[in-house]
């Protein structure tokens, strides 16, 4: 499928290690087609890159692959969708992985109508929407903390001692604060947020403010942490994140996308 694609690319699969990006990258010297967008969205969570379960080189090569590429970085991200030019998709268990291409019992359906293949891209891409986008710099950032980030997590596994618990949390930190600069290089928390209230009405209908909340936090636990309060390049997070969501809803209101009738939010039609 990968093979025959003329225009666009989706590959969305929470762990990606160089396997998965050999396996693309064979795939994709037997092609013809040049200049193609590509969409990566995966999960870069920092005790996913600390087990290897992800491999942010892997990532940074399938990003050269495809030099038009889009990558996002989303946590909790579950999917796992392969689509080309918007009419075929496979959507499977796997992971772009050794186990998720080879080693494990996996399962997958692919779709060749044009109409479906669309659907499940477009679902893709409205994902993609609450994500991040990952530039050069944040993915090689990520890339040289990857390599300490495993070693920490291999010394702390062998050992109980405080230090090598203190270097893995100091590192775990790092990775995390790299991403949440990366999750709001566009602009503020709220607008992340309002995005996601966005998405949320249209996928379960009016919502109430109470409603909203946990699947608000569901969405973007990095985001919203009810524990502490993480200050990152002057930014203030933490307990003060149903504030943002507030304000996105209010500016969400003065543009006319949603409105708020005795108590419950819905989008404006």
């Amino acid at each position: 499928m990968l093979a025959s694609a003329s225009s666009r690319v989706t590959l969305c699969a929470p762990y990606i290690t160089e396997h998965g990006a050999d396996v693309v990258r064979s795939i994709w010297n037997n092609s013809t087609a040049v200049g193609l967008g590509a969409l990566l969205l995966t999960d870069l969570s920092p005790l996913a890159i600390c087990t290897g379960a992800t491999d942010p080189c892997a990532i940074a090569a399938l990003s050269a692959l495809f030099p038009s590429s889009r990558f996002v970085h989303l946590p909790r991200l579950h999917a796992k969708v392969y689509a080309v030019d918007r009419s075929h998709a496979i959507v499977t268990s796997g992971n772009l992985t050794y186990g998720g291409l080879i080693g494990n019992h996996e399962c997958g359906l692919l779709v060749d109508d044009p109409v479906a293949a669309e659907r499940i891209d477009d679902e893709v891409v409205a994902f993609a929407g609450l994500g991040a986008h990952v530039d050069k710099s944040t993915l090689d950032e990520m890339c040289a903390l990857s390599a300490d980030a495993r070693a920490a997590y291999r010394a702390q596994t062998a050992s109980a001692s405080r230090e090598s618990t203190r270097r893995l949390r100091s590192v775990l930190k790092s990775a995390s604060d790299t991403l949440v600069r990366a999750r709001l290089a566009e602009g503020p928390i709220h607008r992340v947020f309002a995005k996601t209230i966005e998405f949320l009405l249209h996928r379960h209908g009016p919502l109430s403010t109470e409603a909203m909340h946990p699947l608000i936090q569901q969405m973007h636990p990095d985001l919203c942490d009810d524990t502490i309060d993480r200050v990152i390049d002057g930014k203030r997070f933490g307990k003060k994140w149903k504030h943002a969501a507030r304000t996105a809803q209010q500016q969400l209101k003065k543009r006319g996308t949603i409105t708020n009738v005795a108590g419950t939010w819905t989008l404006v039609a």
